[in-house]
């Protein structure tokens, strides 16, 4: 069974090999070593997840190995004199192992989602995959060329 929690700073250096994991397969050449890669990335989770905001994230746990992740960063917009949210979201890196898919992604956005709607976040964007397209789609979010959107309604208090 995975279960999704918030991430930790601790759980930087197995969060930055999931990055690695993530964009090495998508993009090439690299500009640098894995090894020196996850070490400048967990380096920055670890600061960003410590100081909780702007950056935060989310991970799903298997059997107590994490397997995959999502990252948000909140927006402070300027402040509006009309009826309307201040803060937008901006999704990234959502990954989960390729062989621990099966729902473990729709667990880490709607925990991602419901953070926002609790923080009033008036919308949340993000450039998707060709792969996830579908599971954003499923959770409301449209698309405008390369960039998918959701707008959300206030949390009721």
């Amino acid at each position: 069974m995975i279960d999704v929690r918030s991430a930790t700073a601790d759980d930087a250096d197995r969060l930055a090999g999931l990055r690695w994991e993530f964009r090495s397969n998508r993009a090439t050449p690299m500009i640098e070593s894995r090894e020196a890669f996850i070490a400048r990335c967990a380096e920055w989770m670890r600061r960003e997840l410590a100081a909780g905001m702007p950056w935060r994230a989310w991970v799903a746990v298997d059997d107590g190995a994490i397997v995959g992740q999502l990252w948000v960063q909140s927006i402070e917009k300027i402040p509006n004199p009309a009826a309307e949210l201040e803060r937008h979201a901006y999704i990234s890196n959502l990954f989960v192992e390729p062989t621990r898919r099966g729902g473990a992604g729709t667990r880490l956005l709607e925990s991602a989602l419901a953070w926002a709607r609790a923080h009033d976040v008036d919308r949340v964007v993000l450039w998707p995959s060709a792969r996830s397209v579908s599971l954003y789609e499923r959770h409301g979010f449209t698309r405008q060329g390369t960039v998918m959107e959701l707008a959300l309604e206030p949390t009721p208090r």
